[in-house]
């Protein structure tokens, strides 16, 4: 399925406002509107530690993908965190990235989510992120669920030795 966007944000408001959709916390205590469209934008500067070569994911001194990707999940909970009750948090579940054009020490790097559906926790959202100019850097799409804070911990699996 292509992303809903190539350079440009997809979504404007229309005549009708913003779509929204509802989930239920997760204790059944209240709920949450998120707007379909939604969106947040960071803009990050590529440093040495975000290199691949620093990273491990390659030895190009060049953005590494996994840098990448952790800017994009920052951005997604940028969208999602203020709409959220404060016993709510939420956590990636899906990823698709694809990482299209290296981007050097120094570059200034924009990424922007959209929340593009969301059903029962689920919250999807599409990602671009560009250079200076405006030429993608990569894009993808990323899922997050709404969980209680408290109860989280609960669900980790269990510890290793020591």
């Amino acid at each position: 399925m292509p992303l809903r966007f190539d350079r440009a944000p997809p979504y404007a408001a229309d005549a009708n406002g913003p779509r929204l959709a509802t989930f239920t916390a997760v204790n059944g205590t209240g709920s949450t509107l998120i707007a379909v469209g939604r969106s947040a934008r960071r803009v990050f500067e590529v440093v040495d530690l975000d290199t691949a070569a620093a990273m491990g994911s390659g030895s190009v001194p060049a953005l590494g993908t996994p840098r990448l990707l952790a800017w994009m999940e920052a951005v997604t909970v940028a969208v999602l965190e203020p709409e959220l009750h404060t016993d709510h948090t939420s956590v990636g579940t899906r990823v698709e990235l694809e990482h299209v054009r290296p981007s050097a020490v120094g570059a200034q790097v924009c990424v922007e989510a959209f929340v593009t559906a969301v059903d029962g926790r689920r919250v999807d959202f599409d990602i671009l992120a560009t250079d200076a100019d405006g030429t993608p850097v990569g894009r993808g799409r990323i899922s997050r669920v709404v969980v209680e804070r408290a109860s989280f911990p609960d669900r980790l699996g269990p510890r290793g030795p020591g």
